[in-house]
């Protein structure tokens, strides 16, 4: 193994305080620079008219669909690696690494392209215009058509977390971003391709991502993790063992994603086109707010799986808490950031003539949700938790409680039921979350001190 491949190990198994914080800076960068782009092409499509934005805004739940499945199989996979790598096992590290790959994008193509022909029909189903709902269809058809190489990208972004290698996920997801910030105004003005035009700029950036991630894991072979496809040969055992965390993670993602388009549907009986413009814009400024925290969820997967293939409980519980404490101070310094600044972001989607009556809505959508910050970060870094010891199933319903437990109920009984309208709606949003990662906090605890208890008698 090469110095910088012994390098990524020490700090996955060393100092869990330590290894949070090294591996969740370059996550941060990474995925702030990857959630900019989105705020970015939102602003470049509202300046299309606000429309565009909500024909944007109503597919953003599929991409995520999509996204979560890459996402949530990447996790199972990264996961496994992490544990192979802690008990030291690196012949199994790149057997995961292989399946991880191999079932990802299986999986996900299948997917994929279910859901092509029916997209114009779901989005007149949610309520939208037939003039929006075209223009959202016809967005998503060109994203489907990529996702092979979304879920090749994402894969091999995950198995680079999983053996430590935070950096170079870093580089490959900043060089997505920047090169789709520059294709956007190109496709969207120049070329004069409108709301397509973001999504081949989308397509074409994630393809060269996926093209250096082929290159680094097959060509360079400079990981930990040894990949052997011409020899590969499909093993149950170790297909369980990803998909016991990736599918529930999937799930998690999906079910997050099914929560948004609901919340689309509320959030359009409660403010109609305007209301749906409004939630696609400031939900976007939420999502680049959450950065660091995605960053530090990254991070506890592959620490806390490490951990736990190592059998040391000391490492497993002071690398949760840590995790939870830095995370909740780092969501309650931006939901304050927010608050006071919230007039300057809402100028990103409501720059334009035809886009400036979005502004006054976005400024009060973002000063409700400044309590969901602080409130959100106790139950993601728990789910990442039990993903990293391979309790994906619990994180899974830490999901289901807090999306369809609480936040749809919450949202349509204060926005509808209620009729305290789109406020109602960030209020129920807010409310939701908070009361969920109390119960999370408590659930994660409870169950390390359950894995002490164990690991003493054995």
């Amino acid at each position: 193994m090469n110095e910088k491949v012994m390098k990524n190990l020490n700090t996955l198994l060393g100092d869990p305080r330590k290894a949070i914080i090294k591996l969740s800076i370059p996550m941060m960068i990474g995925n702030l620079v990857q959630t900019l782009y989105n705020v970015v092409d939102g602003a470049w499509v509202a300046g299309l008219g606000a429309d565009s934005l909500a024909a944007v805004g109503l597919f953003m739940p599929f991409m995520m669909i999509l996204s979560a499945l890459a996402m949530g199989i990447g996790i199972g996979g990264s996961s496994a690696i992490s544990r192979a790598i802690g008990a030291g096992d690196r012949a199994r590290a790149g057997n995961a690494a292989s399946h991880t790959l191999v079932g990802g994008m299986l999986i996900g193509m299948a997917v994929a392209f279910s859901m092509f022909p029916f997209l114009e029909t779901i989005f007149l189903t949610m309520g939208a215009s037939s003039s929006i709902a075209s223009l959202a269809a016809g967005y998503g058809r060109i994203i489907i058509l990529g996702s092979p190489l979304l879920f090749i990208s994402s894969l091999g972004n995950a198995i680079l977390r999983g053996e430590g290698d935070a950096r170079r996920a870093m580089y490959l997801m900043m060089a997505s971003a920047i090169m789709n910030m520059v294709l956007d105004p190109i496709f969207i003005y120049y070329l004069h391709l409108g709301v397509n035009g973001a999504a081949m700029a989308t397509v074409i950036s994630i393809a060269f991502s996926s093209f250096v991630v082929i290159y680094w894991l097959f060509f360079k072979k400079d990981t930990y993790v040894q990949f052997s496809m011409r020899h590969f040969a499909h093993d149950w055992k170790m297909t369980k063992e990803i998909l016991r965390v990736g599918i529930p993670s999937s799930l998690a993602q999906i079910t997050m994603s099914l929560t948004m388009i609901i919340l689309s549907a509320i959030v359009i009986m409660a403010g109609g086109d305007y209301g749906m413009a409004v939630f696609s814009g400031g939900w976007r400024i939420v999502m680049l707010a959450v950065v660091p925290l995605f960053g530090i969820a990254s991070s506890v997967i592959s620490v806390t799986g490490a951990a736990y293939g190592a059998r040391d409980a000391e490492k497993l519980k002071a690398a949760y808490l840590y995790a939870v404490k830095v995370g909740t101070l780092i969501g309650l310094a931006t939901g304050i950031i927010i608050g006071i600044f919230a007039p300057q972001l809402s100028y990103i989607f409501a720059y334009s003539s035809d886009s400036s009556s979005l502004g006054k809505g976005i400024v009060e959508f973002l000063r409700y949700v400044v309590f969901y910050f602080p409130g959100m970060a106790a139950g993601m870094l728990t789910s990442s938790m039990f993903r990293g010891i391979g309790k994906g199933s619990y994180s899974l319903a830490i999901t289901l409680l807090r999306a369809f437990g609480f936040q749809i109920v919450f949202a349509y009984l204060f926005g509808i039921v209620l009729s305290y309208g789109l406020g109602g709606v960030w209020m129920g949003v807010v409310i939701a979350n908070i009361t969920a990662s109390s119960i999370a906090m408590i659930w994660g605890l409870r169950v390390i001190k359950a894995i002490e208890r164990k690991w003493m008698v054995s």
